[in-house]
Parts: C-alpha cells; structure tokens; sequence
C-alpha cells in the first residue's frame, strides 16, 4: 500500500508522541516535514523543546522549520484565558490552542505550502464512520477495521492508519477515543469540523502510549526517554495562580458556608475554580458551626461582582452537584448527528425544538455521564441523568456515543 507521495506537516513539540508520529508517516510513504510551533513561553523551555524536535527531524532525515506564532497564540489563548478568569469563569486553554492554533494557524500555513494533511501527536482515532439519525453510531465496520489494525506490526498498522483517510476517500470523518484510555486527548479536540479533519493525521490513536515509546527506542529517537508535559503548556514550571496575580489585580473578600457564615477571606474570587479542594484561604476558622472541621472543603461557588467564594464541606455535598446545565459555542463533529432541524438552532434561529442522548465529560478524565442536549427558543441546555460534581462555568462539555465516538461539544455557562 502506498500513500503516493502525500506530502505532511508534522507538529512536532519536541516530545516522543509527535516524534513517533512523524516516524510513522515517513515509514508509511508520506514526505513528511517537521514543525516547531514557537508560541508564548514563560520559563524558556520552548527552546529546549524546540532543539529536541530539532534533533529527532534531523535523525528521521526529514526537513524542519519553525513557525512563529508567538504573537497570535498570546492574542488567542493566553488573552482568552487571562481574560476568562477575570470573568469568573474557568477557561480550558488547551481547547482554545487546538481550535485556533494547531488546526487554525499550523494548518493553514501547512496547506498554503503545499501541505495535503498535518498530523500530531495527540492521542485520538480518525475514522469514516457513519452515524444513523437516532445518534447511536452503527459500527461493525469500524469496529472490524479497528480489530485488524491491533493484530498487525507497528509499521503495518501506521500505513492503514495514514492510508485510510486520504482525500480521494469519501464520506464524513470521525474522532474516537484512543486505545489508551489513559492519555486519551479527545476531550480537547470536540472543535474541529469536517473540512479540518479532511486535512488531519492521528498516527498514534492505535497505541498504547507503552508501544509508542518503545517505538521511539527501536528507532533511535533522541526523545524515547523525554517525560510528558505536565499543566497549561505555556506556564512550564510557573503555577497558574502565580501567572494569574501578575494579571489580576488581588483584591480581599469574604470566604462563606454554604449556610451564609463566614469563614474567612481570600485574595481575589477570580483566582479559584468550582472543585478547589486547596483553597488557601487566610483567617480561616477552624471550627465551622461550633464544630471541628473533620472534612475537607471545596469551592462550590464564586462571584466575582461581589467577590465573593462559597466553600462546602465534604466531597459529597450537594451544593458541589449540578442537575444541569446551559451551553454556548455548541459544535458537532459530524453533521449527521444532530439531525437535519440542528444547524438552525446553532444558527440562533428561536422556535426549534431538538433533544438527543448522549454520554458526557464536564471535565478532562472524568467517566462519561449519562445526559440529554436540549434545545429551544432559549438556547441549548444539558441535562445529566444523575447529578455531576464540580461543573465549572468555562470549561467544556464534551458529547460522545456508547462506542467512544467523540460527537461535539460546548462550553459550560
């Protein structure tokens, strides 16, 4: 099988998922080019990273460069972010990085060179895939496509993966979860439309992330034994609430019980996220309602109008529970899921009424929950079957199906 030349761009991080990513396409034919994204950086790590990705194009003998987006990835995700928290809300920069950067800026640049894919390292399956109008997915095929790629070696496996979705197939493109459920990033991907996948490569969604290592060892790959990242990529060693002080103005007011007492004061509501378990509040009491204190607390609320935080006491409280929910930004991955009355809805257009069962994650490892998506004049709100825990305003509601289809999303509102 021969992938005829088709020319991807590679994003290579500088990491050993991207590396073996990049090794994969040129083993499967493609010419392969490798590409730093130099974005906003605080600790000069990028430019480690950048040498590493570097070393291993020059050991997979393929050509690099550097595209510099320092300036928009400041504008589009560090602004975002900053910008979120300022609001009161808990933005996922990682989703605004693939939706604007990743698969906005590299891919664009990507296809004006010439490119017809880029790939990445990100841990997710591309499929053609058919999905019946109820939005349960009818697999047997993928399902047998996916069974055969696991009995073959790792090179054989990286062409049917390259080769399966070049531009002269038809039919629409669809994410799943990875085989490692462990580093599964499909949660950060529910942006991306069909005339982005059209262009994308995932060689690394069949393996485990011990294969892809061990691939990287065979090969001879300068990063085999390099660690993962760790948090927000652009922080490097610097912590989110150090970041965010030197951009939020800190400002004191009143920590309260879920019962209206106060406990305590904070710096600044904008600093703190629903689930905080580590509140580090000042002047915290130690006995809340004539009590010891015997459990923990956590962040159930915020208001940055009257900056104030409301903690509860117990992981299993009910004020850290929500029974639904309302969403913006709603996007689908696949047109045919939502059904033909859906792109009206998303449109703004009032009077349609729409409803589908999905499985959701409110937030990055969760298990999927049971819920319904919702629309009428109103907007769009989610409904969870059984309540879920330390939903924050900000972060994404991620839609899939029983089969591990990642189906869309939305922002949390």
């Amino acid at each position: 099988m021969s992938s005829n030349g088709k020319k991807a761009y590679v994003a290579m991080s500088g990491g050993v998922d991207s590396s073996v990513a990049a090794l994969l396409l040129r083993d499967a034919g493609y010419d392969v080019t490798g590409v730093f994204m130099r974005c906003y950086n605080l600790d000069g790590c990028a430019e480690r990273d950048a040498t590493d990705a570097r070393r291993v194009a020059a050991h997979l003998n393929i050509p690099f460069y550097v595209f510099n987006f320092e300036k928009e990835y400041k504008q589009r995700v560090v602004e975002y972010m900053v910008e979120g928290y300022k609001r009161g809300i808990t933005p996922n920069p990682d989703v605004m990085c693939n939706k604007e950067i990743k698969f906005g800026l590299f891919l664009e640049k990507a296809l004006s060179l010439g490119a017809d894919y880029v790939a990445t390292g990100h841990y997710v399956k591309l499929r053609r895939h058919s999905l019946s109008r109820t939005g349960r997915s009818s697999a047997p095929a993928a399902e047998a496509d996916l069974r055969s790629r696991s009995r073959g070696s790792f090179g054989d496996q990286a062409r049917e993966s390259s080769e399966s979705f070049s531009q002269e197939n038809a039919g629409l493109l669809n994410l799943f979860e990875a085989k490692d459920k462990n580093k599964d990033q499909s949660y950060f991907l529910w942006t991306l439309v069909q005339d982005q996948l059209k262009h994308c490569l995932f060689p690394i969604g069949d393996y485990l992330k011990s294969e892809v290592r061990e691939m990287a060892r065979r090969a001879g790959l300068p990063t085999a034994e390099k660690k993962d990242s760790q948090g927000i990529c652009f922080l490097g060693k610097v912590s989110l609430r150090d970041f965010l002080k030197k951009r939020i103005p800190a400002e004191k007011g009143k920590v309260l019980t879920t019962a209206g007492e106060k406990v305590g004061e904070h710096d600044g509501a904008g600093f703190y996220t629903i689930g905080q378990r580590h509140i580090g509040i000042s002047n915290y009491k130690s006995r809340i309602g004539g009590r010891h204190e015997t459990k923990p607390h956590y962040v159930a609320a915020k208001d940055v109008k009257t900056n104030t935080v409301v903690v509860a006491e117990g992981s299993d409280n009910p004020a850290l529970y929500k029974g639904e929910v309302d969403l913006a930004h709603v996007s689908f991955i696949n047109p045919d899921f939502p059904g033909t009355i859906c792109p009206s809805i998303l449109l703004g257009i009032s009077g349609a009424n729409w409803r589908k069962d999905v499985l959701v994650r409110v937030r990055y490892r969760q298990p999927p929950a049971e819920a319904r998506i919702m629309s009428n004049e109103s907007g769009i709100k989610l409904t969870f079957k059984e309540p879920q825990k330390f939903v924050a305003p900000g972060q994404s509601a991620v839609f899939y199906s029983e089969e591990g289809e990642l189906l869309g999303g939305g922002v949390i509102i």
